[in-house]
């Protein structure tokens, strides 16, 4: 099975990455973009069929080390 974890910022928190993004996408010229949000995504493949199990160790791999829960918050997608 694969999962697919998309970290990103919270709402109201800061993208400076973003915002360098805007600001590079804007000195090319490219229009009407507005709040550039930068995350990351983590693939990864899990050894398990079941998906509640793999979504309880996944949450827990993102809750412990994968995102930083304070400022960031994850999606999960289970693709078997």
């Amino acid at each position: 099975m694969k999962a697919i974890v998309n970290v990103s910022l919270k709402a109201g928190v800061l993208d400076s990455q973003g915002k360098a993004v805007q600001h590079a996408l804007d000195s090319l010229h490219f229009e009407g973009v507005s709040d550039v949000r930068v995350g990351k995504q983590i693939v990864l493949n899990i050894d398990t069929t079941d998906e509640a199990k793999a979504r309880k160790d996944i949450t827990q791999m993102c809750e412990d080390l994968l995102a930083n829960t304070v400022i960031e918050e994850y999606e999960i997608e289970l693709i078997k």
